[in-house]
This record gives C-alpha cells, sequence and structure tokens, in this order.
C-alpha cells in the first residue's frame, strides 16, 4: 500500500482550514496531518510532524508565511511548500520563488485545481495559478531598474527578529506586550522599533502598521 500523502495546513481563518481539510480527506491518499493557525505554530508543526507538504497562507499572526517559508524550507528542505492566498502582488511573489516554494495559488482557486497542484508538486514539478504566473512574465519585461521593488529592498535589509518585532507592531500590539511576547526588554524592542523605521525610511511608528498591511505581512482585518 503506497504512503498518503502527509499535509500540513497554515491559515488563520478556521473556515478556510476546514473547508481545505474537508476538500483534501475526500481523496484517498491525502492526509491532513495537523492545523495551524500563524506562522510560528506552522514552524513548529513542520518540524515536529515532518509532512510532505505545507500549505501555508500569507497574512498570518506572529509570523507571516513568507517567514515561515524560509525557516520550514531552512529546517526541511526536503518538505514542499505550496502558497495559498489572495495576495498577488509582485513583491511577495518573488520573495516567496526566492525562498525555494514549490507553488503558489490564488484563494479563488477552484478545489480541483488545489488537489491537481498537490499532485504536480509532489512529482517535483512547480506549480503556479495563471494570475502568478502572469505576474511573473509581466515583472521579467520591466525595465532592469524597475524589477527591483523599493518596499522590497527595504523590507529585505530587516533581520529575523526585526522582521518578528515588525509583524507584530503590524498586528497593533502594544511594545510591552511584544516584549513580554518575545522575553526581552521593552528598551530592546524600543531599539528594534528605531532600527526597523530607520531601514523602511519610516518617520513615525504609526506608519509601521500600514506598511506592514501594504506588504501583505498583516491581514487589515486583523
Amino acid at each position: 500500500m503506497i504512503d498518503p500523502i502527509r499535509i500540513l495546513l497554515a491559515d488563520d481563518h478556521t473556515i478556510v482550514r476546514q473547508g481545505l481539510a474537508r476538500l483534501l480527506e475526500e481523496q484517498a491518499d491525502f492526509k491532513v496531518v495537523g492545523e495551524a493557525t500563524n506562522g510560528h505554530m506552522a514552524m513548529e508543526q513542520a518540524v515536529a510532524l515532518k509532512p510532505d507538504i505545507v500549505i501555508l497562507d500569507i497574512a498570518m499572526p506572529r509570523m507571516n508565511g513568507i517567514e515561515a517559508a524560509k525557516r520550514i524550507r531552512k529546517h526541511l528542505p526536503k518538505t514542499k511548500i505550496l502558497i495559498l492566498s489572495m495576495y498577488s502582488h509582485e513583491h511577495y511573489i518573488h520573495n516567496l520563488m526566492e525562498t525555494g516554494i514549490n507553488g503558489y495559488l490564488l484563494k479563488d482557486a477552484s478545489g480541483r485545481e488545489i488537489i491537481k497542484a498537490i499532485r504536480s508538486i509532489m512529482k517535483n514539478e512547480t506549480y503556479l495559478s495563471p494570475t502568478i504566473s502572469k505576474v511573473l512574465v509581466d515583472a521579467n519585461h520591466l525595465p532592469d531598474d524597475r524589477k527591483k521593488s523599493t518596499i522590497a529592498d527595504r523590507f529585505s535589509q530587516l533581520t529575523n527578529r526585526e522582521r518578528e518585532v515588525f509583524q507584530l507592531i503590524g498586528e497593533g500590539h502594544s511594545t510591552r506586550e511584544i516584549a513580554d511576547m518575545l522575553c526581552v526588554s521593552i528598551s530592546t524592542i524600543k531599539s528594534h522599533r528605531a532600527n526597523i523605521m530607520d531601514k523602511l525610511n519610516i518617520d513615525s511608528p504609526g506608519k509601521l502598521i500600514h506598511f506592514a498591511i501594504q506588504l501583505g505581512l498583516v491581514d487589515p482585518s486583523l
């Protein structure tokens, strides 16, 4: 008997996870082995469960899908990663492709396409929805000085810790809350925030949340 394809689902919306789980479990050779509500949990569960494929949303609390994909790829190079998101901005498509994801689908994809994507990825193929493919093709026809997004350039300068702090600021957490969550001092968080603002060329703390939403790292509804 062939072992089933073991799948980890990561999305902060319960209804999305439940719907995906039902869809996938209808396939005799698919098995959902875990669910995560944020990127940090997705990374921890991926390391613990070692699934064949992780399906990640981008805009999740605590740690977004982009950071989660990078860390999962680092710790589990053989695990496949499929992004399932509502966002199609060129910045994070390129960012994720450079991370080494295996597929990128928009959330308007049909159940049949999601299943097809998983099967293609498990055959070591890359699967991109038509819209995502078009974004990449169009970007490759831009002049060289426009291929690099100013937003992406600035964001890429942040360290892993600064990105984690930036994510939590974007979610609306206070300095004290972030310090408690990361088990560091308030002054340390203030220092990180100052560095983040300097690297992102932002002149007020309030604009950090807007920037996080603009990047698609934070769900505006949170």
